[in-house]
């Protein structure tokens, strides 16, 4: 009987110190202010400076493409950049920018890396050996190198059994990627475009195709078509559902087909892709789709997702019952359409839109949305001068036009781009790929100048880990609570056009000084809450019950 009421009496106890702690956690984590949208944050042109001279070239079949990757290849943490050259080589180039300073970069060539008819690139650990290996899309045969460390690759085609086409001369324009259960190596999908030689006026494209492991698990089965394609410029793996599956959407070109539209491919582990139908709840959408962004922005644990197009670009959330793919438009009463330049010579004639990405570039907590754009060469009916946009985040979850504050207005032809931390110093930078012009490279400064740099909010950077295949966790959603709000992500691979990154994942946190975090691992499991401060860097192993700090040295 003591040793009863002893138990008991710790028990209680234990039970309010727990409430206690929770208490005193929820007071510290809680600001002084809820968070209030701000403006646009100050970018420097930093391309001359940061030692990067490249440009995606080329006629005809480079019209689309000009991705660009970024990873860590070296273990600083810091992200390098992999251009798409087109009919010039792709070029490497290693982050060499003071932590906080300014961006530096040094090109480092290899045979591996410097190949021709790039069109983009995508990082991702195929082989779970905690190295990043990329997908290069090319025209031609498309090609996986393997990461073999301080930033050196070499091509595994052969090695892991990987047919990368090329026999035809296939167009590849998009990627994405996922992992199906325990299989070591990910699922692939390539998507492919215009088949130049094709005679066919209803059906002009190569078939994109879905690249699996074979019954080993260790190297890959031969492709299987998705039939029918209809020139794919983005792919994206999303459990846009929440059932813990990760289905395929595809953003198809209307240029090149009569009968065709947007997709979405159903993938279950063990079973052959299936197109979902009007009687599944997809509705037919026809675009001039070019690329992928997706983002929780209701807060209903959905992702919207964003679809570049040219004139109108179109914001889709889901409508109703998740279990069925039922998509409405939103991009109008959200202000986000950027359907025409917003300056410029060319503001009466519809924009061209390519690589679309969320993220909170100004630490407000709110998400942005960039939007590269570019005439596709001289298509006269559409903007010559067309500018990128920089839409801002608002508190009432619309978008303004923040571009021209940003000081990143430029009317060179767009195409691949990434939001990054270049210089770890808690701002995203922006990269952009432009066609026949070197690339562009901006530095945030937030609030102040290139002279004197200056924060602009709280911010949190997070890099999820676990053991086995899929080490970067994609497929998992990351959580983070602060200030009253609860921020969604899903990590991803593939989107965008022709490129994307691996690393760090970024959280504006606004005023508030601390978070709570937690993950979704990509089976399910769902990790416990850790509390972090904020503007700082944490891995958040699965393994473990607390945050790991990361100082960059």
């Amino acid at each position: 009987m003591r040793r009863a009421a002893l138990l008991a009496a710790a028990a209680v106890g234990a039970v309010l110190v727990g409430m206690v702690a929770t208490m005193a956690a929820m007071r510290a984590l809680a600001p002084t202010e809820p968070p209030r949208a701000t403006a646009a944050p100050h970018f420097v042109e930093a391309r001359n400076a940061a030692g990067i001279a490249h440009a995606y070239q080329g006629e005809f079949e480079y019209f689309t493409g000009g991705g660009v990757a970024a990873f860590d290849c070296d273990d600083d943490a810091k992200p390098e950049l992999y251009f798409a050259g087109g009919d010039a080589p792709a070029a490497l180039y290693r982050n060499a920018s003071p932590i906080g300073g300014p961006l530096q970069f040094e090109e480092l060539s290899s045979s591996a890396t410097d190949l021709p008819a790039v069109t983009g690139a995508y990082p991702l650990d195929i082989d779970g050996d905690g190295r990043v290996d990329l997908a290069v899309l090319r025209h031609g045969e498309n090609v996986l190198l393997r990461g073999i460390g301080e930033c050196r690759f070499e091509r595994a085609n052969e090695a892991w059994s990987f047919d990368g086409g090329g026999e035809r001369r296939e167009w590849t324009a998009a990627f994405s990627a996922t992992w199906e259960g325990p299989a070591a190596p990910p699922t692939m999908a390539f998507g492919n475009y215009l088949d130049e030689a094709s005679q066919d006026r209803e059906h002009r494209c190569f078939d994109n195709v879905l690249v699996r492991p074979n019954e080993r698990g260790a190297v890959y089965a031969p492709p299987v078509p998705l039939t029918p394609s209809w020139c794919a410029l983005s792919m994206l793996f999303s459990d846009w559902g929440r059932s813990g599956r990760r289905d395929l959407r595809v953003s198809n070109d209307l240029h090149y087909y009569v009968n065709g539209e947007e997709q979405l491919w159903r993938i279950v582990p063990g079973e052959p892709a299936h197109l979902y139908t009007r009687e599944e709840g997809w509705e037919p959408l026809q675009i001039n789709g070019m690329g992928i962004a997706s983002q929780d922005l209701t807060g209903d644990g959905y992702p919207e997702v964003f679809l570049a197009n040219q004139a109108s670009n179109r914001l889709q959330s889901l409508a109703g019952d998740p279990s069925a793919p039922n998509y409405r438009e939103i991009s109008v009463r959200r202000g986000a359409t950027a359907g025409y330049p917003y300056t410029g010579p060319d503001t009466n004639r519809p924009s061209t839109a390519w690589h679309v990405e969320f993220a909170d570039v100004n630490n407000d907590g709110f998400a942005d949305l960039f939007i590269a754009k570019g005439n596709v060469e001289a298509q006269e009916d559409y903007a010559l001068q067309d500018p990128s946009n920089l839409l801002i985040g608002q508190a009432d979850g619309t978008f303004v036009e923040g571009a021209m504050d940003a000081g990143i207005v430029t009317f060179a032809r767009g195409r691949g781009a990434a939001l990054v931390d270049l210089n770890l110093d808690g701002l995203l930078d922006l990269v952009e790929v432009f066609r026949r012009e070197n690339v562009g490279i901006w530095r945030n400064v937030g609030a102040g100048d290139g002279a004197s740099p200056k924060p602009m909010g709280h911010w949190l950077q997070l890099r999820p880990h676990q053991a086995g295949p899929n080490p970067d966790a994609i497929g998992a959603w990351v959580e983070v609570r602060s200030g009253g709000r609860e921020t969604e992500l899903e990590l991803t691979v593939g989107g965008g056009h022709a490129g994307g990154q691996l690393g760090w994942v970024h959280f504006g946190l606004g005023p508030a000084d601390r978070a709570d975090v937690r993950v979704q691992w990509p089976d399910g499991t769902v990790g416990p809450w850790r509390t972090v401060d904020a503007d700082a860097f944490y891995v958040l192993e699965r393994s473990g019950d607390e945050a790991r700090p990361w100082s960059p040295s």
